[in-house]
């Protein structure tokens, strides 16, 4: 299919994300309406949603507007979804049966460069403060009393009750309210998951990608697990080494730094595994919002929901600084998680936890991401043109989603390439900083660049920077 997954025909960030994932073989507007009221029937869509309108779905999915407008006609004659004047298409105010239960970056360096294309960060600038604020006074003016509390050290109810419906329609989760855990970023998420495997006993390992984020590894080596790197290849994380590893990390919808989607072969393959000896996928879905020209790529807990736990942060999607994340777990998981936890909610703080909810259920959440998404896509092309003329020697990799690139180099050249850069004032990593110790095979010389780090204001100084020091 063709088409942008990031703006409407017009060019207008409209409408709220929505995964939907038409079924093969049975024509678009049969497979879209199978997969519209199935959503709405398995509790993925909640009554009263306002769907996106047939334009904007139709761009998203890369299809005709009348099939959208039919399908929409469809369900709308079969009592799922109602449709009016001046309120939109959405789902019927009816009950709906609940989900049937599955069976059983590198941080950020000190100093200021003048220019910073390290991956990790998004545009600082564009944090949409107005409607954060907005959210904010609308959130505490709601807020109980009790809320100021130390609470559940599950997070607020209001921000596990927006993230599992925001979660399910847009990143194809299963998500019960009940299920999340919030945590103050993924850091602190993994920090509790490794806790929680040294606790249960059993195989210490947990299988890595070769190529991923040190920080990440060095958190599971302190709590008493040993990492074992997977090899890495055109299609991915290679799965079928996971041998009696206790459990895996896995960036599957974009792996870090490579940004190749894992092959849907791998996916089944890594569940499969984790079925057949027990072993967990934790699943960091670290840019999942930011795709481009691609279908977006589900969730992996949305194939077993109770072998999967899912991670996701604000981090990328508005600030690293709001330390906010959410881990959503299998059932049995959840109360030694909890545990692990404490029984104060202290490392997350209620007024943003709450603000993040009202910013989740007024929409503005989407809106901010369409915005965002149109940007960090122009900055990507820009960097694909600036490239081809004046680098054509280099070959770019990994741009159909998230907000940075790999500049595959000639062979020999990445550290001179990164030390022309810190003279020129530039900050760049090479590929190989992302390298684990243990891991095999032939290094490959590269550049991992962060196009979503400078502000709007010094983009194009900093990609002409990065285009001088390019062989």
């Amino acid at each position: 299919m063709s088409g942008s997954w990031a703006t409407s025909p017009s060019g207008q960030a409209l409408g709220i994300d929505l995964h939907i994932a038409p079924a093969d073989g049975s024509g678009l507007r049969r497979g879209l309406t199978d997969a519209l009221r199935e959503a709405v029937r398995g509790g993925r869509l909640a009554p009263g949603t306002r769907l996106p309108s047939s334009r904007t779905l139709a761009a998203d999915l890369g299809i005709a507007r009348n099939t959208v407008a039919d399908a929409y006609g469809d369900l709308v004659a079969e009592g799922w979804l109602t449709a009016r004047q001046g309120s939109g298409t959405r789902v019927a105010e009816r009950p709906v049966d609940a989900p049937c239960p599955a069976s059983a970056p590198a941080r950020r360096a000190t100093g200021a460069p003048a220019h910073d294309l390290r991956p990790g960060s998004p545009d600082l600038a564009s944090f949409p403060r107005a409607a954060w604020l907005k959210a904010a006074r609308r959130a505490l003016a709601a807020a109980p009393n009790d809320a100021l509390g130390y609470g559940d050290p599950r997070g607020r109810p209001e921000l596990r009750t927006a993230l599992a419906g925001y979660l399910a329609r847009a990143r194809g989760v299963h998500a019960d309210p009940d299920r999340i855990v919030i945590c103050s970023g993924f850091a602190h998420g993994l920090q509790l998951l490794g806790d929680v495997l040294r606790a249960r006993g059993g195989s210490r390992d947990v299988a890595v990608d070769s190529l991923g984020l040190p920080p990440h590894w060095d958190i599971l080596t302190r709590a008493g697990l040993r990492t074992r790197p997977l090899p890495y290849d055109e299609l991915g994380t290679c799965v079928g080494e996971l041998g009696d590893a206790g459990a895996v990390l896995l960036t599957p919808a974009h792996q870090f730094p490579m940004g190749v989607p894992l092959h849907p072969d791998r996916r089944a393959a890594v569940v499969d595994w984790a079925r057949r000896t027990g072993g967990l996928v934790l699943e960091d879905d670290y840019d999942g919002e930011f795709r481009y020209d691609r279908q977006p790529v589900g969730a992996l807990q949305g194939l077993d929901p109770e072998r999967v736990v899912h991670l996701g942060t604000t981090s990328k999607s508005l600030a690293p600084g709001l330390r906010l994340g959410w881990m959503v777990l299998p059932a049995g998981l959840v109360p030694e998680v909890v545990a692990a936890k404490g029984v104060s909610d202290w490392s997350c703080g209620v007024l943003d936890q709450l603000t993040l909810a009202e910013f989740l259920a007024s929409g503005a959440y989407d809106r901010h991401l369409r915005a965002a998404r149109l940007r960090y896509r122009h900055r990507r092309d820009q960097l694909i043109a600036a490239l081809a003329e004046r680098a054509p020697s280099v070959r770019v990799t990994g741009i159909a989603a998230g907000l940075h690139a790999v500049l595959r180099l000639p062979p020999g050249t990445e550290q001179s390439v990164v030390r022309a850069a810190a003279w020129q004032g530039l900050s760049l990593v090479g590929l190989s900083s992302y390298r684990h110790g243990d891991a095999g095979g032939a290094p490959l010389d590269a550049l991992v660049v962060g196009y979503g780090t400078p502000a709007d204001h010094g983009w194009v100084g900093a990609l002409d920077a990065l285009c001088r020091v390019l062989p």
